[in-house]
């Protein structure tokens, strides 16, 4: 008689957590997400040369990292980097829009005051 078990393993393979959206995210897609990031930087800060560059990578990688770990789902990852991208898109162009006076906290033409 054939004692063959046809049912799942016991033990001997790892097994995935189906709960976990993490383990169902491929490496691609997050280097696709790092990368859009890094373009979203540049556009908006200042950088030049390889270690600019480098240090925008850094950047970009901490940032999608710090979301990866924080996000409770995929859509929740997505949605934080889209908003987080596009909050900085928003800020880049109320600067152009609203450029700040170029001495804000310099002296007036008031007399200083006494304390009086």
């Amino acid at each position: 008689m054939d004692t063959n078990n046809w049912g799942p393993s016991q033990g001997t393979e790892p097994t995935m957590d189906t709960n976990d959206w993490r383990a169902q995210l491929q490496p691609e897609s997050r280097q696709r997400n790092v990368n859009k990031i890094m373009e979203t930087l540049k556009r908006h800060l200042p950088c030049s040369g390889e270690e600019g560059i480098r240090e925008l990578r850094m950047i970009a990688q901490r940032f999608e990292e710090k979301i990866y770990t924080a996000a409770t789902s995929q859509p929740d990852y997505l949605r934080k980097i889209s908003l987080k991208m596009l909050t900085m898109e928003n800020k880049s162009q109320n600067n152009i829009n609203n450029p700040m006076p170029s001495n804000p906290g310099g002296p007036s033409n008031q007399p200083p005051d006494k304390g009086i």
